[in-house]
């Protein structure tokens, strides 16, 4: 199973960030969370701001149309194999990026694909 990126961590248990990245380890996939601030999700620790990484299989985006612009360099530096844009952070500019760069694009929900078996 490859690395995924939870973009927009949080460790307000109500997010869907923090839900996603509990769930994730839940389905024993390695993650990696990246919040505006450092903190802790169960034994996940939150890295803030724009941590070097590598090994990125998937990020899965949390981080809204209006804030992503100041993240579009650090996302197609990693060179993800996808993006899931999940319910809210849909952005047509930065799909075009992703595909430009062979980055694929899947719009969708990640907490759905882990409970379905799609992920």
């Amino acid at each position: 199973m490859q690395l995924t990126l939870v973009l927009g961590a949080s460790t307000n248990s109500q997010r869907f960030s923090h839900k996603a990245v509990k769930s994730l380890v839940r389905h024993q996939y390695p993650v990696v969370a990246v919040g505006p601030r450092a903190g802790i999700i169960g034994e996940i620790e939150i890295l803030p701001g724009k941590p070097s990484l590598s090994h990125i299989d998937t990020i899965s985006l949390y981080i809204g149309p209006a804030r992503q612009k100041e993240f579009y360099r650090y996302i197609l530096d990693l060179k993800p194999r996808r993006i899931i844009f999940n319910p809210g952070t849909e952005n047509k500019e930065l799909y075009r990026l992703a595909e430009k760069n062979g980055i694929g694009v899947v719009e969708g929900c990640a907490l759905v694909m882990l409970n379905s078996g799609t992920y």
